[in-house]
């Protein structure tokens, strides 16, 4: 399965256009052990897709078919991720390219300039959120000045099927095990989701693919196989980690954007994590003080590679390995879970 489409993902595709997508509810998020960890769940649970059976809320599920249906344009940039592989940093960094290094309109909110595509339906059915102003939902989305930075966390097939033959798509990829980590924290922090659990049980969960967004292996794989398509650029969280500067080249590039070495240095320091975590226009502190995130913790956390080091014991490490080793085989697909130097 290295250059071919993975089979277990659904198409629809120019020749397959008809939506045959339905979307089920999943019991088990209603009872038992999810019931004690998601206390907020009690009410609406997950929906699963079939054929897919990737896990989303009712509110998407309701809007799936009108989500999918959204037209890109020739000039648009997707940024598409399995979420905390560095979609914020990601969107960041291209938007900055496409507005030749702004520094007055980056301090508008990131989630006004680049919007996220499904999340204004991702709310559950019965729940209101606190604020609108930052719901920027389809039509809002389709009124947005050209070029515009979109962001989602959908797989490819629940998007839509021309969007690979329209426009450019960054898709960002990490390994899994900072992935369980920072997914972990996120869950604690966001008050929808409020787990209670420890990381071991939600390792766990996430490794039987019964979180929102999972499962993580189709969603990625999918993508790497769509990776040399010349509308595609596939990178890994890790290699910013490693070589921004090289990686902001890359993008540009891949953008068809010529930066002076002064933006470029300039670029290079305004995305440093550690700059970057305290910068109000990306992270997400304004919108704590909406409502909806825990008064503990931070949206961008660490940001290092190689943290899930503190986070499993030996026999945790173990399973997953076994569980990365089986669902990697037949690809060509590596992950870097550890890196002597970061940028």
């Amino acid at each position: 399965m290295t250059n071919s489409e993975d089979s277990s993902v659904p198409k629809l595709t120019e020749a397959n256009p008809e939506w045959n997508i339905t979307f089920n509810s999943v019991e088990k998020s209603l009872n038992g052990d999810f019931k004690e960890h998601f206390t907020n769940y009690e009410l609406h649970g997950l929906m699963k897709s079939q054929p897919g059976g990737f896990l989303l809320t009712n509110g998407y599920a309701r809007h799936a078919k009108e989500i999918s249906r959204f037209q890109p344009r020739s000039d648009d940039v997707w940024v598409v991720t399995y979420p905390k592989c560095g979609t914020t940093w990601t969107q960041e960094l291209v938007w900055m390219i496409l507005n030749n290094c702004d520094p007055i309109g980056s301090k508008a909110p990131l989630l006004i300039r680049s919007p996220f595509l499904e999340f204004p339906y991702m709310i559950p059915v019965n729940t209101v959120p606190q604020d609108h102003t930052m719901m920027l939902t389809l039509d809002k989305v389709e009124k947005m000045p050209s070029p515009r930075v979109i962001k989602s966390h959908l797989p490819f097939y629940l998007l839509n099927p021309k969007l690979l033959d329209t426009c450019k798509v960054v898709y960002i990829a990490r390994n899994p095990k900072d992935v369980i980590v920072s997914y972990f924290y996120h869950h604690k922090l966001i008050e929808f989701h409020n787990f209670t659990g420890d990381v071991e049980k939600f390792a766990q969960y996430f490794m039987d693919d019964e979180l929102l967004f999972s499962p993580f292996f189709p969603h990625i794989i999918d993508a790497w196989n769509k990776r040399h398509n010349p509308n595609m650029l596939f990178l890994f969280y890790e290699d910013l980690k490693k070589d921004l500067l090289g990686e902001i080249r890359k993008v540009a590039t891949f953008l068809g954007k010529s930066l002076s070495e002064e933006q470029l240095t300039g670029l290079r320091e305004h995305l440093k994590f550690d700059k970057f975590s305290k910068n109000e226009s990306v992270n997400m502190e304004m919108v704590r003080k909406l409502g909806g995130i825990n008064p503990d913790g931070h949206f961008i956390r660490k940001g290092k590679t190689g943290d899930w080091k503190n986070h499993f014991g030996p026999e945790l490490n173990q399973r997953i390995d076994e569980w990365i080793e089986k669902n990697l085989s037949g690809t060509d697909l590596k992950f870097t879970t550890e890196l002597e130097f970061q940028d």
